[in-house]
């Protein structure tokens, strides 16, 4: 079952999520709005290898924003750090930001129990879109789970802000060299 906002409030304040920094006005009724990070990673290849850590330029979002283009993807992250011990969580766009051509999340929105960072975002553009840092861009969406929970434990646990793949930390030793 979704969290309800109200709910959503509670349990951060018991102490069953966490949301940091949290504003109250940013509880909606199944989620929690969420906002853009000042900083912006782009892959410097045409062509990406899992077998190698990608190489990245990292940009900060000035204070008259940055331009997104079509064609390529970005990272970016939130502005909170997020997530729960007790509750998976999934990450989408506010539907404001949808209807600018933006997708914020659209192959990764599902956040593991115990994944409590300042999310990554996958961000794409139709057409060319300036966006701000520390705008609304998403909410996350809290969800009890049946069974047994176990803690996200993955190679992106710790993360304190946007991150770029690590796929290449999968492949056996000898193909990374």
């Amino acid at each position: 079952m979704i969290l309800t906002g109200a709910q959503i409030a509670s349990e951060r304040r018991d102490g069953r999520l966490v949301i940091e920094p949290f504003d109250p006005a940013r509880v909606e009724p199944n989620s929690y709005g969420f906002t853009l990070g000042d900083r912006v990673l782009t892959y410097e290849e045409q062509t990406l290898d899992p077998n190698r850590a990608p190489n990245v330029v990292e940009e900060l979002i000035g204070e008259d924003g940055y331009l997104f283009l079509p064609g390529r993807i970005y990272l970016a992250s939130t502005v909170e750090r997020m997530g729960s011990d007790n509750y998976a969580a999934t990450l989408h766009a506010r539907l404001s930001t949808a209807l600018l051509g933006v997708w914020i999340q659209y192959s990764a929105p599902l956040g593991h129990s115990g994944a409590v960072i300042p999310w990554t975002l996958e961000i794409k553009v139709a057409h060319p879109v300036r966006l701000f840092s520390g705008m609304l861009i998403g909410k996350l969406a809290f969800w009890s789970m049946y069974g047994a929970a176990l803690s996200y434990r993955g190679k992106y646990t710790g993360s304190t802000d946007v991150v770029a793949s690590k796929i290449w930390t999968e492949r056996a030793p000898e193909a990374t060299r």
